[in-house]
């Protein structure tokens, strides 16, 4: 990984199918976009059906002949997540690429639709749904991949605390609930793959973070909007990591991905350091098997 990886790097996508969830906006627009452009057939997966369709508008505008569609999935919601799963898998026979990008980002305290703390419910907790529910058609794909959003906020909690995971008892934070959330993705990233690879499949698991990117600059306190909308980069940078860690032909299961600059804050796509928690089998176990009990979803064989 020595070369500066671009989107110029990306191979051809003709005839492959990705679905990207919160494509309307941010890095998920600009996966989209980059996927598109290499011939990919896009599903973009949006909680406004609205913004989801402008959004689809939008990239057409840029990329005119990308195969592009607008579909509504609320990642907070279950029973949203199950309807959306029922149509994909009675539309397509196969999935190649599963991008999990939506993220709640540190929100104020509040639940999803089955009572989740929002950020668990919907970084992990509505990934986890989702990618177990359309591991049918994963596996139907010849060599299909997912990849998972994390964040280097998962370095600033003081860890994933399975026995109140939705602040009941205890001060809420929105950077500690968020890193908490993010935590739980790489657990779960390298979780999936120990299970992929177990079972003998094709599908490849992996992660990816965007680094310091600038892609919400309406959250946070005055001075954390000034310092992101000076100092972080561009969407279409912090995209990159997600983009190599879909497509690469080095990419295996189990890597993570993110900005290769100081403090994996900017720069191109190189391997990330996740911190040790994150790589416990023991509480990445635990963290399956809560998170099968919450959605009743179950992977049986990965």
């Amino acid at each position: 990984m020595n070369k500066k990886w671009t989107t110029a790097d990306l191979p051809r996508l003709d005839g492959k199918l990705a679905l990207v969830t919160g494509a309307n906006r941010g890095l998920g627009f600009e996966i989209s976009t980059a996927l598109a452009t290499a011939g990919a057939t896009v599903v973009m997966a949006c909680r406004d059906t609205a913004k989801a369709t402008a959004a689809c508008q939008r990239l057409r505008q840029q990329v005119p002949k990308a195969r592009v569609e607008p579909v509504t999935l609320d990642l907070a919601s279950l029973a949203s997540v199950r309807r959306f799963s029922e149509a994909f898998r009675a539309r397509f026979a196969s999935l190649d690429l599963l991008c999990n990008n939506a993220s709640a980002i540190m929100v104020p305290l509040q639940k999803t639709a089955d009572g989740f703390e929002m950020h668990i419910g919907t970084n992990h907790l509505g990934h986890f749904a989702l990618t177990g529910l359309l591991m049918e058609i994963l596996r139907a794909a010849p060599a299909a991949r997912i990849v998972n959003t994390a964040s280097i906020a998962h370095r600033l909690t003081p860890g994933l605390d399975l026995d109140d995971p939705h602040f009941a008892n205890k001060p809420y934070k929105e950077m500690d609930a968020y890193g908490k959330s993010k935590l739980a993705a790489l657990l779960y990233t390298f979780e999936l793959d120990r299970r992929l690879r177990a079972s003998g499949s094709r599908i490849t698991a992996a992660a990816a973070h965007p680094g310091y990117s600038a892609t919400n600059l309406d959250l946070g306190s005055l001075f954390m909007r000034i310092s992101t909308r000076l100092f972080a980069q561009a969407p279409a940078m912090g995209a990159l990591p997600a983009l190599y860690a879909a497509t690469a032909h080095e990419v295996q299961g189990g890597d993570y991905l993110g900005p290769g600059g100081f403090k994996e804050l900017k720069g191109h796509p190189a391997r990330a350091n996740a911190r040790a928690e994150a790589k416990d089998p023991a509480l990445a176990t635990r963290l399956w098997n809560w998170s099968e009990q919450l959605t009743g979803v179950r992977y049986l064989d990965s």
